[in-house]
């Protein structure tokens, strides 16, 4: 969106700080949400596509899906809303790079590493599948991974809830180097359909380019559906076989030949791990063979140990219709019709022969066997020790448990079965609980910050108030021990809830100026309203009162309001002598000075009766309005030696009357007329 600039603040809450990204349906921007004081990533719908329901409507979904999946190795989503006709998703801001940009830069990975990631994005895929949800587009480009190397799935934007119904009419979702078989067919996709796309993000870590490309999607599709993958041993010789017989499982055209679950597939990646690290890759392989060919006999599999082995690709074959290839796997060639027996009798013969000859050759050369010791819940250091004493060799793998590290878990082949006296049996060892990362719950509500926590597989021991400035009442202020921290699962932490900002002491600025005081008031971290007050008899700018009043106790940020006086307001005089009663009062009234004072006067000339024939203070000058205007009028009376004067006093609100015989004397004027 080429309006959405630096600083730019989206729906009055999220400050753009910077663009990350943008992508065919989206721009990402990481923002600082103003509310929470954090940084988070906003990846806002482009504007055209808004206006189309099954755009907005995907967009919505990936919100659902991914809000309700709280797991270390999932991005969190934290908020979504609407923005200037569009829509937007505020996500958890991972500081990394995309798993494809680390692939171009550094492919081919370290086997090691490239099972570490995978293994981090099954964890992922594995809590979204127990959840019922499908993601349908795992690829490098939806994975963060960090400088400690710790991997987050995010865009969640075309998983689904539940196994069916996960395609739409003539359309195929999900992006076509990374498609499952059963997706590019546009068949309902379940669970093993992101194994499938995690075995392509494995190959594409080790080999540095993915097994299937074309010039076109539609390509791409057919050979996800017909073609069979180039060994990444081809491509990177320092592959392992084990790791490259793990890749070659998962990318089985058949969704039942790849691997049961995540799980099962996590506990092979780590087994493969630990044989690199021991440098025992081909005995594995070896034993891995073993496991296999158990499985062609029908034989029982842990499937916690063992996975099946990757089948023969067969060629496609097509219907004539130019439709998806179908795969025929086994399917022969006809024999030819040899009408002759007699060949036929030297041939089973001879076959007869041979047989005979390698049956007596195994009973004769096979190694003895002997009862395996059942060693299960012993620690693996008596247990190893017991198998060598009975003629056998420990392999252990360590997964994690709720049991005391180092406690066998079981057992393969199992005890007080017979085995070949010097063979290997693969002991499942408990490392422990392993380990979480603790997450941030700042700024979540209590109940929110308690099960967050849970969801990461921790306790909350008990919860403690802190005093804090930036988080408000009840909010989380952080964990103890703090975020980021690797902990054991299990590990109990104490939650820590903001009671508030502590109190500070409102400085006293009663009497100071205005300006002075709201100064020293925002230094002392308070807010300052001002409310001013016409007060003649104090100066004009001083503050007259305060509230919360001086030495009180209140929070930082707390608006302290300020009663200021303001200086009466000045006006100038109209001069009112010589005009009517009536029109004098209206002009000293709209020039304001509404508080006057009528007094009368006996004149003895006929046309000044009803008139102002002085006033005071006099016409023309300044003063304030609230400043009383006295306004003799003239009462006409017929010759005399004597005058009185009435005297009427008017104001605004009342008005006296009263008489005197006193002469009037001073400022208003004489007596008579």
């Amino acid at each position: 969106m080429s309006g959405i600039t630096k600083d730019t603040v989206i729906d009055d809450r999220y400050r753009v700080v910077r663009r990350l990204g943008t992508g065919g349906m989206a721009d990402v921007f990481l923002v600082e949400d103003q509310q929470l004081g954090r940084k988070v990533a906003l990846k806002l719908l482009h504007r055209r596509f808004a206006e189309d329901p099954a755009f907005v409507e995907r967009f919505r979904r990936e919100a659902r899906s991914a809000a309700g999946l709280q797991h270390q190795n999932i991005v969190g989503v934290y908020d979504r809303g609407e923005y200037d006709g569009t829509y937007y998703i505020a996500m958890e801001y991972l500081p990394g790079r995309t798993l494809k940009a680390i692939i171009t830069e550094e492919a081919p990975l370290d086997p090691v590493r490239a099972i570490d990631i995978a293994i981090q994005i099954l964890k992922a895929a594995r809590f979204a599948h127990r959840r019922g949800i499908v993601h349908r587009d795992l690829k490098p480009h939806n994975v963060i991974v960090d400088d400690a190397g710790d991997a987050k799935v995010t865009d969640f934007g075309i998983a689904r809830a539940g196994a069916s119904d996960m395609t739409e009419t003539g359309s195929i979702m999900g992006t076509a180097q990374y498609l499952s078989p059963e997706q590019a067919q546009g068949h309902s996709v379940t669970p093993s359909s992101d194994l499938y796309s995690v075995g392509v993000v494995l190959y594409e870590m080790l080999t540095g380019r993915v097994p299937f490309d074309g010039e076109q999607a539609v390509t791409i599709a057919l050979k996800h559906v017909s073609e069979a993958p180039v060994p990444p041993s081809q491509l990177n010789p320092k592959i392992p076989p084990e790791l490259e017989q793990t890749i070659l499982w998962t990318l089985n055209k058949n969704a039942a030949d790849r691997p049961v679950d995540a799980e099962q597939l996590i506990t092979v990646l780590e087994h493969c791990r630990e044989a690199i690290l021991a440098g025992a890759a081909g005995e594995r392989t070896a034993s891995m063979a073993a496991i296999a060919a158990g499985a062609a006999a029908g034989l029982p599999i842990d499937p916690a140990t063992s996975y099946a082995p990757v089948p023969p690709v067969s060629q496609p074959i097509t219907n004539g219709s130019g439709s998806i290839p179908v795969v025929v796997a086994g399917e022969q060639p006809p024999e030819e019709d040899h009408r002759g027996w007699l060949p036929w009798l030297w041939a089973l013969l001879v076959v007869l022969l041979v047989a005979g000859a390698a049956t007596a050759a195994y009973f004769l050369s096979r190694p003895k066997q002997e009862l395996v010791p059942p060693v299960t819940n012993e620690p693996y250091a008596v247990a190893a020790s017991q198998l060598r004493q009975a003629g056998f060799q420990a392999n252990p793998y360590r997964v994690a448990s709720g049991r005391v590290a180092g406690t066998v878990l079981g057992q393969t082949p199992a005890g007080n079965t017979k085995a070949d006296k010097g063979s290997t049996v693969t002991l499942r060892v408990s490392k422990g609980r392993g380990n979480v990362r603790i997450p941030s719950v700042q700024g979540e509500s209590k109940a929110t910050a308690e099960k967050t926590l849970k969801g990461y597989g921790l306790k909350v021991s008990r919860t403690e108030s802190v005093a804090s400035s930036r988080w408000a009442i009840g909010k989380a202020t952080g964990t103890s021990p703090g975020a980021g921290q690797s902990v054991p699962t299990g590990q109990k932490v104490v939650l820590l809830i903001s009671s508030g900002a502590p109190q500070k002491t409102v400085p006293d600025v009663k009497g100071s100026n205005a300006s002075a005081a709201a100064a020293t008031l925002r230094a002392a971290g308070f807010k300052v309203r001002f409310d001013r007050v016409v007060n003649g008899s104090v100066t004009a700018g001083q503050v007259m009162q305060q509230t919360p009043t001086g030495n009180a106790k209140a929070a930082p940020g707390t608006t302290v309001t300020l009663t200021v006086a303001k200086a009466p307001a000045r006006g100038t005089v109209p001069s009112v002598t010589g005009d009517p009663t009536a029109e004098a009062i209206s002009a000293l009234q709209a020039a304001g000075f509404t508080n006057y004072k009528e007094r009368f006067r006996t004149v003895h000339v006929a046309d000044k009766a009803g008139t102002v024939v002085a006033q005071q203070p006099v016409g023309g000058s300044t003063q304030l309005k609230s400043t009383k205007v006295v306004i003799v009028i003239g009462r006409y009376q017929g010759t005399s030696t004597t005058s009185t004067t009435s005297t009427t006093t008017t104001t605004s609100s009342s008005s006296t009357t009263s008489s005197s015989t006193t002469p009037t004397v001073g400022a208003v004027g004489t007596t008579t007329q």
